[in-house]
């Protein structure tokens, strides 16, 4: 073993290490920028903004450090492989799984690229245990998504899949209107904001589509915001739901600011 060789392990160490602060710098800037699109959606309409660009930006320079640290990681990998000795025939077995210890690692690797930020959403799931939230799931109608109010009982971490309740299922339903029992992914849950803290609600404007919880019930449905709370000054957006026609015209209701969230993309209804 020379000094070389060492010399060249420690270089390369320490471009490891470099490379993972710059991916920390450039994920809290990422969290930034989500925080800022949550609070205030409506500035990716305004002329001339550039916060869609900006955050793709960061995402390439993300994936680009990743691919970066799983080849300096590998070449690390093949550096120590060449200093060790064979060692006696019982030990080969070690060495011939060199390659299955490398895609290992390149697979840690692939989930240590997005643990910070995934990290946080799925403690964010996990919190929701107990809480109400709004549920997609699909109807016997494919084109059709259906959106309920529902009562989170679990979270899987493994599987990231939540076991929901619908509580209040409509009349319709089979089985005669019990409650009933969902598991679904991630991406057909949002949750609520809450009702003690209306800062944590995003401020929708008037003519923003969104979705929301018609009153009297437990199901959500598309709406066009006419006047939000800070408009009002109360706790209830003005909205107009689609489909919802009285005597010709679309009737404006009062809706909690913590029934309304942002209108899912692709929402069908």
């Amino acid at each position: 073993m020379s000094a070389a060789d060492i010399s060249g392990i420690l270089e390369n160490s320490r471009e490891l290490d470099r490379l993972r602060k710059d991916q920390e710098e450039v994920l809290l800037e990422i969290n930034k920028m989500h925080k800022k699109l949550q609070a205030t959606p409506e500035v990716v309409e305004k002329p001339g903004d550039t916060s869609l660009s900006r955050l793709k930006n960061l995402y390439t320079q993300a994936k680009d450090l990743s691919e970066s640290e799983v080849n300096v990681s590998n070449l690390l990998l093949s550096q120590l492989d060449g200093l060790l000795p064979p060692g006696p025939p019982g030990q080969q077995r070690r060495r011939i799984g060199t390659e299955q210890r490398k895609k290992r690692m390149k697979a840690e690797s692939d989930i240590s690229r997005l643990s910070p930020s995934m990290r946080n959403q799925i403690e964010a799931c996990a919190s929701l245990k107990g809480e109400q939230v709004a549920a997609r799931v699909t109807g016997n109608n494919a084109e059709k998504d259906e959106w309920f109010v529902v009562k989170v009982m679990q979270f899987d971490r493994e599987t990231k899949e939540f076991e929901v309740l619908d509580e209040e299922p409509g009349d319709d339903e089979d089985g005669g209107g019990g409650q009933r029992k969902y598991k679904l992914p991630m991406s057909c849950i949002i949750p609520f904001p809450k009702k003690t803290d209306p800062s944590s609600a995003p401020d929708f404007p008037s003519g923003r589509h969104v979705l929301a919880v018609y009153p009297g019930t437990t199901a959500l449905y598309k709406a066009t915001v006419v006047s939000p709370p800070r408009k009002r000054k109360t706790d209830e957006y003005l909205l107009e739901f689609d489909d919802d026609e009285e005597d010709g015209a679309l009737p404006q209701r009062a809706v909690p600011f913590y029934n309304v969230v942002a209108l899912p993309e692709g929402h069908r209804q």
